[in-house]
């Protein structure tokens, strides 16, 4: 009887992990599912990257003293980075205006975890001051400032109209949204039912919960969008360009001792698939040949990249592994916690040489003679 009641218990131990991170998994799919349309995410755990990644690659002193900062913030302001359980970068592309004038993409970011959205906003909006206004949008109200660089070049160029007004609103009690106003007022609506992200899109980007990053997006899709395939704001029109090729996914997780990447394309059909492969790898080679040779070795040194981290690109490029499998391009790679390790640490200031005063020679000091 005991040892019965000793596996369950060990039973259940081993399986707790798995159902918070089961838990945490689907809360955070559900909070993304709330967002608006999108037509590219990227998807970064600060938990995972201050908590798991920095103390691979990060000296201890320098764990510390991040820990600490974190620490101060949380006394101050109430907001601790290392509790933040999502960021979010969304970008939606539009059709072109009725005069076929291109529109820029929205951009925004939204940020949860366990902190007080509201509390959040109230400190912006003290901080602010005179440079915020409120602006009421359904059920919520955003914190709208004017960016007055790019306002001085929409001027110049109509098309970053959409990108002059940037707020802050909070969407629930725990998440902070912060984008341009078109895109705020489509992720208010959205967090009240209207308008709501193609769950296909969410599923692809979290199809692992334990990822320090991925992104997943349609880049044909937005293609067509933008050049009026779709047709325009004013005259939509129905497109023939209904195909997932291009559609991808790419993460970066922790595996033992390495980073492992991983990501796949669609790429339509198994021929093409191939065609892709080989292309890619064909000039992955040659990029590679171009980091072993004397003059991209100088080209490096001019872009101010030193041994470590050209030695650093030249591991990545050499550990990916690209291959077709079925309709897809799919791509791997491992790379050495160390390496990444090598190339953060900070580079040792040059010595300063004096320079020695450059002196004119003597002249011969001619003698006056005496007669």
């Amino acid at each position: 009887m005991k040892t019965r009641s000793l596996k369950l218990w060990l039973t259940a131990a081993l399986a707790i992990p798995f159902l918070m991170t089961a838990a945490l998994a689907q809360s955070l799919s559900t909070s993304l599912a709330n967002l608006p349309e999108a037509d590219m995410l990227i998807y970064i755990s600060p938990q995972r990257l201050l908590n798991d990644a920095a103390p691979r690659v990060m000296s201890e002193k320098d764990v510390i003293g991040m820990r600490a900062t974190f620490a101060d913030m949380k006394k101050s302001v109430g907001f601790d980075p290392s509790t933040v359980d999502y960021l979010v970068f969304a970008l939606r592309f539009h059709k072109p205006a009725g005069d076929l004038s291109f529109v820029a993409p929205d951009v925004m970011a939204v940020i949860g975890g366990d902190f007080s959205a509201d509390s959040l906003f109230s400190l912006a909006q003290l901080t602010l001051q005179d440079r915020v206004r409120i602006e009421k949008h359904g059920s919520k109200s955003m914190a709208v400032m004017r960016v007055d660089p790019i306002a001085t070049e929409a001027e110049k160029m109509p098309m970053l109209k959409s990108l002059v007004d940037v707020g802050a609103v909070p969407l629930s009690a725990n998440s902070l949204a912060i984008g341009n106003l078109p895109y705020l007022k489509s992720a208010i609506d959205a967090a009240d039912g209207n308008g709501r992200i193609n769950p296909a899109l969410v599923a692809s980007l979290m199809r692992d919960p334990n990822v320090l990053m991925a992104s997943a997006g349609a880049p044909l899709t937005s293609f067509a969008k933008a050049f009026g395939l779709f047709g325009t704001e004013t005259s939509p029109r129905e497109s023939a360009c209904n195909t997932p090729f291009g559609n991808f996914y790419s993460s970066i997780t922790i595996s033992g001792t390495n980073f492992s990447v991983r990501g796949a394309m669609n790429a339509d059909n198994p021929d093409t698939a191939k065609i892709i492969s080989s292309l890619i790898s064909m000039l992955m080679k040659q990029g590679l040949d171009a980091v072993e040779d004397k003059q991209a070795k100088t080209l490096l040194d001019n872009m101010m990249l030193t041994g470590t981290e050209s030695q650093m690109f030249a591991t990545i490029m050499k550990s990916i592994k690209l291959m077709p499998q079925d309709n897809e391009v799919v791509w791997e790679a491992d790379i050495p916690q160390q390496a990444i390790a090598e190339a953060l640490k900070p580079k040792p200031a040059a010595a300063k040489t004096e320079a020695k005063p450059v002196t004119s020679p003597r002249r011969p000091v001619r003698r006056k003679r005496t007669r």
